[in-house]
């Protein structure tokens, strides 16, 4: 294999539960070396269910390639051993309680004053400052806060997103701009701060509906599996079940009409001639699509959209996507180790001609302590062992 983009790169993570884990994988899948230090009732990640095999399903997810150790941060030797890492290290990433850092004495000033070319990454829900700042936040409450939940769901009734999508944004900042922290430490041979809040993580992901509501007059409505401005889009019902597609422009709804439909006449209407107006005119359009197809089968109306070069897809429980046919064919899954056994993985999305990726064991809690302190020089206490 050819060597990983960030072979020889240590990261050193005081995390716990989603969003700083979810970047620290990131890294580790890349080649870099993840120290993961935890408390000795570890990441409570690790108790959020025991679905795989015994396994949290969460733990699981975000922990591959990592080393885990463990550390009394309330002692003098594991103050002693996290600085001895701190001062070796790469980049030191947090989502500790706000101010828990600069209480262990390895906030950003104190960090980068050890260890100038360090990149010192803070994950929070709100970030430093503001009437927020000590406010907890958790996945559903920052998808609230975000405005997320007004536009998700139905029109009765708002829903969350079904993962945690507040901490797997802000854990994709946190990882994107440590790639961009170590480009351009390249050049400037210095350390860098990041701070990343799932609030405003999620706000870049919600600005659409927000220019849609500030310069609209109206937040777009909630619509279910359906969207909000565009129409027809989401599911409609066949003979036999259901089927998802979306039209995207003019010429897809002329050929929608007359192939899929089988009823040209349908795309001169003067209800449904541009996207406001089929939105405008939801009910009749749905009306009108639904008497074309309650009768045909769905696999007929599958294979008319897919002649029409229409979008469309199947809606698949997670036993359908982990025998979707198409990641088989592009072979994308791999078995990782843990303790538990080997378990199928997805590999990264992204792939690369030039560079290879790393899918390491799942660690156990505490399993590289001894390692990592006999590399520091230090003596393994009884706490240690």
């Amino acid at each position: 294999m050819s060597r990983l983009p960030l072979e020889g790169i240590t990261v050193v993570s005081l995390e716990q539960a989603v969003a700083a884990p979810f970047a620290t994988r990131q890294l580790a899948d890349l080649g870099a070396r993840v120290i993961k230090v935890e408390r000795d009732t570890g990441d409570f990640a690790r108790g959020y269910d025991s679905k795989v095999n015994g396994t949290a399903s969460y733990f699981v997810w975000l922990n591959r390639g990592k080393e885990s150790i463990v550390l009394d941060l309330k002692s003098t030797h594991g103050l002693e051993a996290l600085k001895q890492l701190v001062a070796k290290a790469d980049v030191l990433v947090q989502n500790l309680a706000p101010g828990a850092v600069e209480r262990l004495g390895f906030g950003p000033d104190d960090a980068l004053a050890l260890n100038p070319r360090l990149i010192h990454v803070s994950v929070s829900g709100y970030g430093k400052g503001g009437p927020y700042e000590q406010k907890k936040a958790y996945d559903l409450l920052v998808q609230c806060e975000s405005g997320l939940l007004s536009v998700t769901g139905t029109e009765d009734s708002p829903a969350k997103v079904g993962v945690s999508i507040a901490d797997i944004c802000a854990g994709m900042y946190a990882y994107s701009g440590i790639l961009t922290s170590l480009l351009q430490r390249v050049s400037t041979g210095k350390g860098d701060v990041l701070e990343i809040s799932m609030l405003e993580a999620l706000g870049e992901w919600v600005s659409q509906p927000y220019f849609f509501a500030e310069y609209g007059g109206a937040p777009p409505a909630r619509s279910g599996a359906q969207h909000a401005s565009i129409a027809p889009y989401g599911p409609f019902d066949t003979a036999d079940g259901t089927v998802f597609f979306g039209i995207q422009n003019e010429r897809e709804w002329k050929n929608f009409c007359r192939n899929v439909l089988q009823k040209p006449e349908l795309a001169d209407e003067p209800r449904f001639l541009g996207n406001d107006a089929r939105v405008h005119n939801r009910a009749d359009l749905h009306s009108e699509i639904n008497n074309a197809l309650r009768s045909l089968p769905a696999q007929l109306v599958v294979e008319r959209l897919d002649a029409a070069s229409i979008a469309n897809a199947e809606l698949r429980d997670m036993h359908g996507f982990s025998a979707h046919p198409q990641l088989a064919a592009r072979n994308r899954w791999r078995d990782v180790q843990s303790s538990v056994g080997s378990l199928r993985s997805l590999i990264p999305p992204v792939t690369s001609r030039e560079a290879g990726f790393s899918m390491g064991p799942v660690p156990g809690l505490g399993e590289h302590t001894d390692q990592v302190l006999l590399e520091l020089g230090l003596p393994l206490t009884a706490a240690d062992r």
